[in-house]
C-alpha cells in the first residue's frame, strides 16, 4: 500500500537503484533483476513506471546524472562574480566531496557517452544536448566575467567553454584510469593554470 500511495517515491527508488547498477556495470550490464532486488519491488511495479530498460536508462541519465552535474558544476557559478574562480571552486568540490568509489568507476555521464552514443541514437542525442547545454551555461558565465572585467575580450568563448568541460571530464577519466583521485587534482593544477591565461 505504501508503494501505491507514494508513486513518486517508488519511482525515485527505482532510479537510484538503476543508477547504482548502471554506474558499476554500464547500461548494457544493467540488470532489471538487480534493480528489483535492491528496491524489493515486483516487475509489474517497475514497468508501471518505465516501459522498458531503455526508458529507465534515459530517465537515469536525464533525471539523476544530468541534474547532479547541474547542481554540482553549473548552478554554483551564479554565486561567483568571477566565473574562473567559480569553475575552480566547483572542480575542487568534486575532488573533495565525491567518494573514492565515484573516482574508481568514473563519471557516469562520460561513461555512458563512451558506451552508448555509437550504438543508441536516443542516448547520443540526449547526451549531446546536455553537453551543449553545459557549454552554453559556461559560455554565459564566461561572458558575464568578460563584462565585469575579469576575462580577456579576445576569446572564442564557445571553444573555451568546451575545452574547460573536456578538461574536467578528462580529469575524472584520469582518476578512473589510475584508480586514484590524486590524478584528478594533478589535472586540476593544469586547468587552473589555463584559466589563469584567460584572466585580464
Amino acid at each position: 500500500m505504501a508503494t501505491e500511495r507514494n508513486p513518486e517515491n517508488t519511482r525515485l527508488r527505482i532510479l537510484k537503484a538503476a543508477f547504482k547498477d548502471l554506474h558499476r556495470n554500464g547500461f548494457q550490464g544493467l540488470r532489471i533483476d538487480n534493480v528489483l532486488k535492491e528496491t524489493g519491488l515486483k516487475k509489474g511495479a517497475l514497468y508501471h513506471h518505465f516501459v522498458s530498460k531503455q526508458a529507465l536508462g534515459y530517465a537515469v541519465l536525464e533525471e539523476l546524472i544530468q541534474n547532479f552535474i547541474v547542481e554540482q558544476s553549473i548552478t554554483p557559478l551564479a554565486n561567483f562574480d568571477n566565473p574562473l574562480e567559480g569553475i575552480m571552486s566547483t572542480f575542487t568540490s568534486v575532488g573533495t566531496e565525491w567518494s573514492d568509489e565515484f573516482f574508481h568507476l568514473g563519471c557516469p555521464l562520460f561513461n555512458l557517452s563512451q558506451e552508448m552514443t555509437p550504438i543508441d541514437e536516443g542516448f547520443r542525442t540526449r547526451i549531446k544536448a546536455f553537453f551543449t547545454y553545459w557549454e552554453d551555461e559556461y559560455k554565459k558565465a564566461l561572458k558575464s566575467g568578460q563584462d565585469k572585467g575579469f576575462i580577456k575580450k579576445d576569446l572564442n568563448l564557445e571553444e573555451v567553454a568546451r575545452f574547460i568541460i573536456t578538461s574536467i571530464e578528462g580529469a575524472i577519466g584520469q582518476a578512473k584510469i589510475h584508480q586514484d583521485r590524486k590524478a584528478f587534482f594533478s589535472c586540476g593544477n593544469q586547468l587552473e593554470r589555463y584559466l589563469g591565461t584567460l584572466a585580464c
